[in-house]
């Protein structure tokens, strides 16, 4: 496998490792981008590198040689190679540092007291704020729908019951996915996202419009 080759596998590796299973909210909660370069494997691997190493990282490896740049960072023996369980080591690595780092951005825009905790009523009114006046939203949305939905998982994430957030406990309610606690809510979540009829089941419909929703292969 030539350098080109590689850098496309983990480019792959790394956006599923990195992927959510939650709805995105395209007024109320972005997503934070991987990189600011443009994702085009085409010309570069420059995205690639960002996603995967992370921005700062990424500014070093690049003034290294090419066979250098990836494999020492991913080598944990040192023995020139990369094995497939030191691949997903650093896959792990790498969607934990984002999680941390998503986390870290949000956390500054929700502590709007700046008490080290976040309670639902600031989530809720830097989340949402004027947008559940508007009646009649441009871009579709329901947002009063999507604000109950967060609101039964921000009390699922939060373990004492006393709507106030820890960092744990807001990273449980970012990430769900990461936490075998929220399990339950992650199951609930995809299952009202892809059954449309709300009749409780998955037809072959209904997972098929989901995969292409996704953009994803059935």
């Amino acid at each position: 496998m030539d350098l080109r080759q590689f850098l496309m596998c983990l480019s792959l590796c790394t956006a599923f490792a990195l992927s959510k299973p939650t709805e995105k909210k395209d007024r109320v909660h972005h997503e934070p981008q991987l990189s600011d370069k443009v994702h085009n494997d085409a010309q570069s691997f420059d995205y690639d590198h960002d996603a995967f190493l992370g921005a700062e990282e990424a500014k070093t490896f690049d003034q290294l040689p090419d066979k250098e740049k990836i494999v020492s960072k991913i080598d944990g023996d040192k023995d020139g190679f990369v094995t497939v369980d030191e691949l997903k080591d650093w896959i792990k690595f790498a969607q934990k540092r984002w999680i941390y780092e998503d986390v870290e951005r949000q956390w500054k825009g929700h502590d709007l007291n700046e008490d080290g905790l976040v309670s639902w009523e600031e989530y809720k009114n830097a989340t949402y704020g004027y947008v559940l006046d508007d009646p009649d939203p441009d871009d579709g949305f329901n947002y009063k729908q999507m604000m109950v939905r967060d609101e039964r998982r921000f009390k699922m994430a939060d373990k004492d019951g006393d709507l106030i957030a820890t960092k744990e406990e807001f990273t449980a309610f970012l990430h769900p996915e990461e936490y075998d606690y929220m399990k339950d809510i992650v199951v609930q979540e995809t299952m009202e996202d892809i059954d449309k009829n709300a009749d409780g089941f998955i037809d072959l419909e209904e997972y098929i419009g989901w995969q292409a929703y996704q953009g994803g292969d059935c």
